[in-house]
């Protein structure tokens, strides 16, 4: 890449305070003409790499000079404790900024700044107009004043760090130059003393021939102060020794218009600025890696603000990630509609505010705006726009075409098999035996190839959620339950301990854990076991209630034990829980809904109407990792989830009623047999992005 061909901003300033730079952002807001692109000859990277070259040359000339025992100037050592931080910061801006992402940027039309890109431009102007001192007090105050006059996009707003580290790189880069000016006259010095006062023969020389040492000695050249006084400095360490050099060099400098001490002065006063300035860019950029830019992304951003003011007071209590989604989705509209973000997210809300005083539960989901940017709706918000819409396709619909189109192929691969078989054979029999044994072979190979396009094509659609990260609301109260098979103590005392972890990743009022035994099949109605395992049950749920109170409702335990009767099954010929481990989550169901207790011990003897919303199934070999629980409610309870039955109540026909995590295997459950090896290996790639959770809906 030729650097040649690429521009660079390096903006000087002089230092604002908090009003005055609110001012000029303001000025530079109403300068600011806007057009959609940026220039490729403003690309800073070019210049990023160049300036990091330097860099690090400076960082390795202060090294080599500490092992020499030369002076460091003081600004340099915030540089040798601290290079580290730029190269890193360097590395990450590398890889973030491509040269068709800067494109992208909204660039300026006109004036001395025309073509760069808008945030470029105002990153360098925030560094110059601070000194170089960000922080996000400075962040807020200057980009908010900037958005009085003009609006900045998200995508600007998010990508703004990228900008200040490059300018705040480029001005480390500046003072870099005078720190390396400064060392190469001081070498300079020391060869002169080490020739001329110490006398040393040519054999014994610590410091060569500085144009030999350095080829680009003559960019520096001309910067005689710094070795002005490095040279009086060593000078009168010497004494006599050095004082006929020391009055050659004040005549010299007389001559200059100046004096010895006028030059020293001046250049500890650029050392001071030199050393602040590098401080500041320093500690800016550790600043930048600690500011909180999702917090303050959602306060200066002014889409954010208006989505705030969704109709059904949703969208300020989700989680990040389905603001994220939903801002995303008013980003993509705008690029590809050339429409105001602000404006997308006005007409949004307008829309609505029609459904507010609706109670019914479809148009209470249409009167939140994520209806419209995620949801079915998002036709009559481009109507809206004026924008010619798409015909929706309903999920229902989506999964009608994908099973449709998997059959129908595999059908008609089946029936050219089995068509060239009798071809061959001429044998009818054999064609049509031939084509159902490898009817499932082909469509298991179809679904694959299916399921491989659309992981390529298809975007994966987030399940929008409610932020319960600080606690379950008591309306969302919800149990977490482990239904299997209890025949022994041991057993219970380990279930019971893996209840506590659930608990413990997932610390939550109003969230409830509970471990529903099972019994096993028997010819007697009662077994010996049974006490042990009962006793065993109600001894582990006391202690772990002792062990972690609740500071409300007392009478409603966080940790519960419960165990079935066994009845008698005529089919089966044996005393058993009714319908197993399904018969056990219904009966619990019953329980939580209407009070029918049917269980032989049960310690949630309290019974409120209600109280529970949801229930976590857990088999007993699956675990509830950090986060998850309340991550799940959080998705149920979000009002675009929230299921709509069918006049006869029989199915779901809008939202969810059940939601399935994804369940990973975890290393060591992987390499236990041959099946889970097979099985953990087809799903190795997903198993990577674990952190990233699905959630796969099952209609009724």
């Amino acid at each position: 890449m030729n650097n040649r061909k690429y521009k660079y901003l390096n903006i000087k300033g002089t230092v604002l305070d908090n009003y005055q730079l609110q001012n000029y952002m303001e000025k530079v807001a109403i300068n600011h003409d806007v057009k959609n692109n940026s220039e490729k000859w403003t690309y800073p990277i070019p210049r990023l790499k160049d300036n990091f070259k330097f860099i690090e040359k400076t960082y390795e000339l202060l090294t080599e000079h500490l092992k020499l025992k030369i002076d460091i100037h003081p600004a340099g050592e915030w540089l040798l404790d601290n290079f580290y931080i730029i190269e890193e910061t360097y590395k990450t801006v590398i890889l973030e900024v491509t040269l068709k992402k800067y494109k992208s940027f909204p660039g300026i039309a006109n004036g001395m700044y025309k073509g760069y890109a808008r945030d470029y431009v105002l990153a360098s102007e925030l560094v110059a107009y601070t000194d170089n001192k960000i922080n996000d007090e400075i962040l807020s105050l200057a980009i908010s004043a900037y958005q009085r006059r003009k609006l900045l996009s998200m995508e600007e707003i998010w990508n703004l760090w990228i900008f200040l580290s490059i300018a705040l790189i480029e001005n480390i880069r500046n003072i870099c130059e005078k720190i390396y000016s400064a060392q190469m006259q001081k070498y300079r010095v020391e060869n002169i003393i080490e020739r001329l006062v110490e006398r040393k023969t040519s054999n014994n020389y610590i410091f060569g021939n500085l144009k030999k040492e350095n080829k680009n000695y003559s960019m520096y050249k001309e910067m005689k102060y710094p070795f002005i006084e490095y040279m009086s400095y060593k000078l009168k360490r010497y004494g006599k020794q050095g004082l006929p050099y020391l009055e050659i060099l004040e005549e010299q400098v007389n001559k200059m218009g100046t004096t010895i001490s006028e030059v020293i002065q001046k250049e500890h006063y650029d050392i001071a600025i030199s050393k602040v300035s590098l401080g500041n860019s320093i500690m800016s950029l550790k600043e930048i890696l600690r500011v909180n830019f999702l917090n303050l992304f959602e306060e200066i951003n002014g889409v954010e603000d208006i989505l705030k003011k969704d109709p059904a007071g949703i969208y300020q209590d989700m989680d990040y990630k389905t603001k994220e989604y939903y801002r995303n989705e008013i980003k993509q509209i705008s690029e590809k509609t050339k429409i105001s973000e602000l404006y997308i997210a006005k007409k949004a809300v307008e829309i609505s505010k029609k459904y507010v005083d609706d109670e019914s539960l479809i148009n209470r989901k249409k009167s939140h705006i994520g209806y419209y940017l995620i949801s079915e709706g998002k036709n009559e918000l481009l109507n809206a726009l004026g924008i010619k819409s798409k015909n929706y396709i309903s999920n229902t619909n989506k999964a009608k075409i994908y099973i449709f189109t998997i059959y129908f192929i595999t059908t008609i691969l089946a029936g050219l098999i089995g068509g060239f078989i009798y071809y061959e054979k001429r044998n009818f029999l054999i064609a049509i035996i031939t084509a159902i044994i490898l009817y499932v072979p082909i469509s298991e190979i179809l679904q694959q190839f299916v399921n491989y396009i659309l992981n390529k094509k298809v975007k994966p659609k987030l399940i929008p959620k409610m932020d319960f990260s600080d606690g379950v609301p008591k309306e969302f109260s919800s149990f977490v339950v482990i239904p299997t098979i209890v025949n022994s103590k041991e057993k219970v005392k380990d279930l019971m301990k893996k209840l506590e972890v659930y608990y413990l990743a997932n610390k939550s009022d109003n969230l409830y854990f509970a471990l529903l035994g099972d019994c096993t099949a028997s010819k007697n109605e009662n077994e010996d076991f049974d006490e042990e395992v009962i006793n065993a049950g109600l001894e582990e749920v006391e202690k772990l209630n002792k062990k972690y109170p609740q500071n409300f409702d007392k009478d409603y335990p966080k940790f519960n034990f419960v165990y079935r009767k066994r009845t008698w099954n005529p089919s089966e010929k044996c005393y058993l829980g009714w319908e197993r481990k399904r018969g056990l989550l219904c009966q619990f169901n019953e329980f939580l809904t209407n009070g029918i207790n049917k269980f032989r011990i049960n310690t949630i003897k309290n019974f409120i109407p209600n109280k529970i919303k949801y229930v976590i199934t857990l088999d007993s070999d699956t675990n509830l990792s950090l986060g998850t629980g309340l991550e799940l409610i959080g998705a149920m309870a979000h009002i675009l989830n929230e299921p709509i039955l069918d006049k006869n109540k029989n199915s779901v026909i809008d939202g969810h009623g059940l939601m399935q995590a994804r369940v990973g295997t975890n290393l060591e459950a992987s390499r236990k047999s041959l099946f889970t090896k097979i099985y953990a290996g087809l799903r190795r790639n997903r198993l990577i992005r674990k952190c990233y959770i699905r959630y796969i809906s099952r209609q009724f």
